[in-house]
């Protein structure tokens, strides 16, 4: 275990980092009326085609692979030949669960690099300065994530009745690109599987083995699309930064 996480501390030159992206796109927009909400229309493209531009846009990184439904592998596959998404190298099946999904993706990465960001399918707003920030910082530290402080007060109620009130200036929302090293992730996410956990990130795999993820700078607009309300939400942000 000690030769898996030797170089967790190891600095390295921000030029000389090297990233593969996993992109999770294999849920079943259940809270969409069963429409697709990758492919659903953002502006003029895709909601994927958006969030698969930022990702080919990235200096750091070197490859794509996409995880999603079966059915939905050809289409995916147009989609990418027709945007010219050169950094796609695989569009993959996902599994029962997230996790499964997240872990299919990992092991098809090449391995040709030593980081792999793992970034929602459903957040097509990511900017640069997010996803290089979380890159460089995993790659100095092993596992990074961009987060935004909790506008809202937070309570924790039982039964529909508050029993805390938490302390909002320690609670962050967690976005993606979660960013870590290629066989760190790789053995987190087997562990949580062969352990039955249930997990609601991968940062969340990675902190079972007991490793802290540093935080990076997020962004309010980058967004995760969940709902019909989300969409228009992404629809009025990608109007105004059109118009700023």
């Amino acid at each position: 275990m000690a030769g898996l996480f030797s170089r967790l501390f190891h600095k390295k030159e921000p030029q000389k980092v090297s990233c593969a992206a996993v992109v999770p796109a294999a849920g079943n927009s259940t809270r969409m009326a069963g429409r697709d909400k990758i492919l659903l229309p953002l502006g003029e493209q895709p909601v994927l085609a958006h969030t698969l531009r930022a990702l080919e846009l990235c200096p750091y990184i070197t490859e794509i692979v996409i995880v999603t439904r079966r059915e939905l592998i050809v289409p995916i596959g147009q989609l990418c030949r027709d945007y010219g998404f050169g950094k796609v190298t695989k569009v993959v099946p996902g599994g029962e669960t997230r996790t499964q999904s997240v872990l299919n993706g990992v092991l098809e990465v090449s391995g040709q690099t030593e980081l792999v960001a793992i970034h929602d399918g459903a957040r097509p707003l990511v900017s640069q300065n997010v996803l290089e920030g979380a890159i460089v910082r995993a790659s100095q530290c092993g596992a990074a994530a961009p987060a935004v402080p909790v506008k809202d007060t937070v309570k924790r109620a039982r039964d529909g009745v508050v029993e805390t009130t938490l302390n909002r200036s320690e609670l962050f929302a967690v976005q993606t690109p979660q960013v870590f090293q290629l066989d760190l992730i790789r053995s987190a996410l087997t562990k949580a599987l062969e352990e039955g956990a249930e997990i609601t990130d991968d940062c969340s795999a990675v902190e079972r083995l007991g490793i802290g993820v540093a935080l990076t700078q997020g962004d309010y607009r980058n967004l995760k699309i969940t709902t019909p309300e989300d969409l228009a939400m992404a629809e009025a942000l990608l109007e105004w930064e059109d118009g700023a």
